[in-house]
C-alpha cells in the first residue's frame, strides 16, 4: 500500500488507471462473493483518496464513486455500511478544484431508502438507518457549499432527505422534552439513529440562505401531514423547536409564514389538525421573538382572525361548506373551541415579540374586525347572523384581551388612540353581560402598569389600606392629558354600566378594579373629586331605582360605592373624609349589613327587601362631603355638583341642525311674532268634514305636482335647444343680477372723508381698498 500511495503520489496523471483497475476488481470480486477482496479495494482506495490532493483527482474519483454505488446496490448489509462509510470519509476532503459533471442523485435516493430500512433484525436495521443518515450528511456536506455541484436544495432532493431524517426522528419516546440544541451526548445516545437524524437535520437547516428555506420546510409540512402527527403536536412541536432553535434568526419570519400559509391550505381540516398547526406556530412564535412576524406584521394577524372567523362559522353552520366530499364530515363543536383558543392564545403569542408601537397597531387592527352595531362592519340579520356576530365579538375581544395583557405602555395617550377608545366603549354598552366584561377587562388591563390589578380582585371595606401595598407613582402629564381628553367619556361608560340589570358579581369586580386602578393610575385632584362624585351618582341609581333593578344589582351598588369610598378616603389621607366614610360604614354593619361587600358579594348574598325604608344615616351625602373636602384644598363646589352624564357626539350631531333648518327656524319663529300672525282668524275647529276636505285636498294637490313634473319632463325632451337656452339662460341672468346687488351691499368700501379723488382724466375715483382689508361676510368665507 505504501508503495502504490508513493507511485500515484509521484505520477498523479496514472491515478485515473488505478482507480479504474480496482474498481473493476471490485466488481469482479462483489459479483463473486470474495468480501474479503472487496474489503481490501475499498481500504486501498480511501487510502489513495486520502493521500492524493491533485487536480486529476477527479478522474480518480468517477471510479472512486462507481464503487461506493455498486456496494450500496448490494443486498448485503455489511457491503452498504462498508460503502456509506467510505462516501463519509469522501465527502469530509476539502477538493481543490470543483465538478462540473459529478451527480449525486443516485446516493440521495439510496441513503434516503435506507433510512427507512425495515430489516427484521433490529441491530442490522439500526445499522443500515444510521449508515442512511450518515450517507446524507455526507452528501450534505459535500454539495451544499459548492455551487457548481449539484444543487442538494432542489425540491426533488429535499423530498427525500427531510422525510428522511424525520421518519428516524419520529422513533423518539413521544413524551420527551428536547433539549434547545445538541448538548454533550453519552456513547450510547450518539448510536441511536434518533439523536443523529436531529444532528444531521440541525447541520442542514443551518445551512440553509434565505432562498432555501422554503424548499426545506415544505417537506415537513407534508410528512406531518401524510402521516397525521398534526393532533398529538408532540412530535410536529418537537420538529419546529429544532427547525426555529437551527436556522439563521433572520430567516424565522420565513418559517411562520410557510406554517400560516399551511395553515390557510388546511382551513377545512378537522379542528384537531388546525389547532396542532396553531400550537406549533404559537411555539415557534415564542422562539422566534421579536423575529417571528416579519415585514407583514397585521398579515400575520389577519390570517389568525380569518381563521377565527372560519372555525365560528363551521361551528355554527355544522359543516365545512357544501363541496363534494367535505360536507359529510362531522363537525364537533368542543373541538372547534379548543382550535379557537389556541388561535387566541397564538394571537398572544405573536403580540408579546412585537414592540409596543406595533402592539398598538395591532389592536387597532383586531377592534376594527369588532362587528358593532354603530360601526361599518356588516351586522348579520336574523337568528343566525346574531349568533355568529356574538361569538365574533366575543372571540375578538378575547384575543384583544390576549394582546392587551402583555402590552406595556407609560403614555395613555398612545396605548389607546381615541377612535380604538371609541369602538372600545362603544362595545361596553352592547346588552351581552360577557362582551361587556370583556371590555372592562381589557380596559383594566391597559390603566394597571404597575401590577396592582389583583389586590382589587375581591370587593371588601378594609380599615388599613397599607396591607395592600399598593405601587403608586405621581400622575404624569400625559395622563392627566389623556384624563382631559377621555375622562368624562370614561365615567360616563362606567355610569351606564352600572345601570345594566344584567350585571353579576365579576362585573361589579371589574368595576370597583377599574374605579381603583384611575384613581391610583390616573388621578389628580380633579380626576379624584370626579370618581367621587361618579360613586356618589351610582349610589342614587340604586336608591331612586327608576331602571327598576332587582334587590341584587341596588345592593351590589351601595356595596361598590363603600368599598370605592372605603379606599379612596385613606388615599386622600383627609381625617374628616375618613371619618364620614367611617361612621356610615359603622352604621352599616348595625343596621343594614347587605349594602356591604361582606354581605353581597359572596356566595350566597344575605339581601334585604326593605331598601326603600333605609334612614338617611346608611349614605353617603354629597354635602358633606364636599364640606369635608372643600376645607382640605379640594373643589367644593365640582364637589357638590351632582354627577350628570355627558351626551356622546353622536347626541351632539344627531342634535345639530343644518344651515337651512336653522333659517326655516328663524323664519318660522319671526313669522310667528309677526304683527299679521296677530290678525289672523282663530284656527277652525276640526271636524269630520275637515279631516275628509283634507284628504282629497292633499289627493289633488298630489295630482297638479305630478302634472306639472310631467310637463317640465315633456319640455325638456321636446323643445328646440335655442328655447331652453333661452329659458335658462333668463333665470341665469336673474340670479346674477340679484347676486351683483348683494356684493355691492356687502363689499361697498366705505366713503372718504374728502368725498372722492379726482383721477387724472377729471373722472371722480373712489379710494381703492386692498383685497386683504376687504371685509367679507361670513356666508362668502369658505
Amino acid at each position: 500500500m505504501e508503495k502504490l500511495t508513493f507511485y500515484a503520489l509521484s505520477a498523479p496523471e496514472k491515478l485515473d488507471r488505478i482507480g479504474a483497475y480496482l474498481s473493476e476488481r471490485l466488481i469482479r470480486d462483489v459479483s463473486r462473493h470474495r468480501y474479503g477482496y472487496v474489503c481490501i479495494a475499498m481500504e486501498a482506495l480511501d487510502q489513495l483518496l486520502m493521500a492524493c490532493h491533485c487536480q486529476s483527482i477527479n478522474l480518480f474519483v468517477e471510479s472512486f464513486l462507481k464503487m461506493v454505488a455498486k456496494l450500496l446496490e448490494s443486498e448485503k448489509p455489511n457491503l452498504q455500511i462498508l460503502g456509506t462509510n467510505s462516501f463519509v470519509k469522501f465527502a469530509n476532503i476539502e477538493e481543490d478544484t470543483p465538478s462540473y459533471h459529478r451527480s449525486y442523485d443516485f446516493f440521495v435516493s439510496r441513503f434516503s431508502e435506507m433510512c427507512h430500512s425495515s430489516h427484521d433484525d433490529l441491530d442490522i436495521r439500526t445499522k443500515i438507518r444510521m449508515s442512511g443518515i450518515k450517507g446524507l450528511q455526507g452528501v450534505v456536506r459535500k454539495t451544499v457549499n459548492d455551487e457548481l455541484q449539484a444543487n442538494i436544495w432542489d425540491p426533488q432532493h429535499m423530498d427525500k432527505i427531510v422525510p428522511s431524517l424525520l421518519f428516524n426522528l419520529q422513533h423518539v419516546e413521544e413524551a420527551e422534552s428536547r433539549s434547545p440544541s445538541p448538548l454533550q451526548a453519552t456513547e450510547k445516545e450518539k448510536e441511536s439513529p434518533t439523536e443523529l437524524a436531529e444532528r444531521c437535520l440541525r447541520e442542514l437547516l443551518g445551512r440553509a440562505a434565505y432562498g432555501n428555506i422554503k424548499n426545506a420546510i415544505k417537506p415537513v409540512l407534508i410528512h406531518l401531514d401524510n402521516h397525521s402527527l398534526w393532533e398529538p403536536k408532540i412530535f410536529a412541536t418537537c420538529c419546529f423547536r429544532i427547525i426555529m432553535y437551527s436556522i439563521q434568526p433572520q430567516h424565522s419570519h420565513l418559517v411562520i409564514q410557510q406554517l400560516l400559509g399551511h395553515l390557510d391550505a388546511n382551513s377545512k381540516s378537522a379542528a384537531t389538525v388546525r389547532a396542532g398547526i396553531v400550537e406549533v406556530l404559537s411555539e415557534a412564535a415564542v422562539i422566534a421573538a421579536s423575529g417571528s412576524v416579519g415585514p407583514t406584521v397585521l398579515e400575520v394577524f389577519n390570517t389568525l382572525l380569518r381563521q377565527l372567523r372560519l372555525s365560528i362559522d363551521y361551528a355554527l353552520t355544522g359543516s365545512y361548506d357544501c363541496a363534494a366530499g367535505v360536507s359529510t364530515k362531522i363537525i364537533k363543536e368542543h373541538e372547534e373551541r379548543m382550535f379557537q383558543e389556541a388561535v387566541i392564545k397564538t394571537i398572544g403569542s405573536f403580540a408579546s415579540t412585537l414592540p409596543t408601537y406595533q402592539q398598538s397597531e395591532v389592536m387597532v387592527f383586531i377592534m376594527n374586525k369588532v362587528p358593532l352595531p354603530s360601526s361599518q362592519q356588516s351586522i348579520e340579520a336574523g337568528k343566525a347572523g346574531e349568533n355568529r356576530n356574538r361569538l365574533t365579538q366575543i372571540m375578538l375581544l378575547k384575543s384583544l384581551l390576549q394582546v392587551s395583557v402583555g402590552f406595556q405602555c407609560s403614555n395613555m395617550l398612545t396605548a389607546l388612540p381615541s377612535a380604538f377608545l371609541d369602538r372600545l366603549l362603544s362595545a361596553a354598552l352592547m346588552e351581552d353581560a360577557e362582551i361587556r366584561l370583556f371590555v372592562l377587562e381589557i380596559l383594566i388591563s391597559f390603566i394597571d402598569r404597575h401590577g396592582n390589578r389583583q389586590k382589587f380582585s375581591t370587593i371588601s371595606t378594609i380599615s388599613d389600606i397599607s396591607v395592600l401595598k399598593l405601587k403608586v407613582d405621581k400622575c404624569s402629564r400625559q395622563d392627566t392629558v389623556f384624563m382631559k381628553k377621555h375622562g368624562q367619556q370614561l365615567y360616563r361608560h362606567i355610569y351606564l354600566i352600572c345601570k345594566e340589570e344584567s350585571n353579576v358579581q365579576a362585573h361589579y369586580e371589574a368595576l370597583y378594579s377599574m374605579l381603583m386602578l384611575i384613581s391610583i393610575e390616573l388621578a389628580n385632584e380633579e380626576v379624584v373629586v370626579d370618581l367621587i362624585r361618579l360613586v356618589l351618582a351610582v349610589q342614587e341609581i340604586a336608591q331612586i331605582n327608576e331602571d327598576n333593578l332587582t334587590v341584587y344589582n341596588r345592593c351590589a351598588l351601595f356595596a361598590l360605592g363603600a368599598a370605592y369610598l372605603n379606599l379612596i378616603s385613606q388615599l386622600t389621607t383627609v381625617p374628616t373624609f375618613c371619618q364620614h366614610i367611617h361612621e356610615v360604614i359603622q352604621m352599616r354593619q348595625k343596621e343594614a349589613p347587605y349594602l356591604l361587600p361582606e354581605d353581597v358579594f359572596v356566595e350566597r348574598p344575605r339581601l334585604s327587601k326593605s331598601l326603600d325604608r333605609l334612614g338617611p344615616e346608611v349614605f353617603f351625602w354629597q354635602s358633606k362631603i364636599s364640606e369635608v373636602l372643600g376645607g382640605s384644598g379640594y373643589n367644593s363646589d365640582r364637589l357638590s355638583t351632582p354627577y350628570i352624564p355627558q351626551l356622546t357626539d353622536e347626541d351632539r350631531l344627531s342634535k345639530r341642525k343644518s344651515i337651512g333648518e336653522t333659517i326655516s327656524l328663524q323664519v318660522e319663529v319671526e313669522s310667528r311674532n309677526s304683527p299679521e300672525r296677530e290678525q289672523r282668524a282663530p284656527a277652525e275647529e276640526i271636524t269630520y268634514e275637515t279631516l275628509k276636505k283634507a284628504i282629497v285636498d292633499s289627493v289633488a294637490v298630489e295630482e297638479q305636482e305630478r302634472e306639472r313634473r310631467r310637463q317640465v319632463v315633456e319640455k325638456f325632451q321636446k323643445a328646440p335647444f335655442e328655447e331652453i337656452a333661452a329659458h335658462c339662460g333668463a333665470r341665469a341672468t336673474l340670479l346674477q343680477s340679484k347676486l351683483n346687488q348683494i356684493f355691492e351691499i356687502t363689499i361697498r368700501p366705505p366713503p372718504s372723508p374728502s368725498g372722492t379723488i379726482t383721477a387724472a382724466y377729471g373722472q371722480p375715483q373712489n379710494h381703492s381698498i386692498p383685497v386683504y382689508e376687504m371685509k367679507f361676510p361670513d356666508l362668502c368665507v369658505y
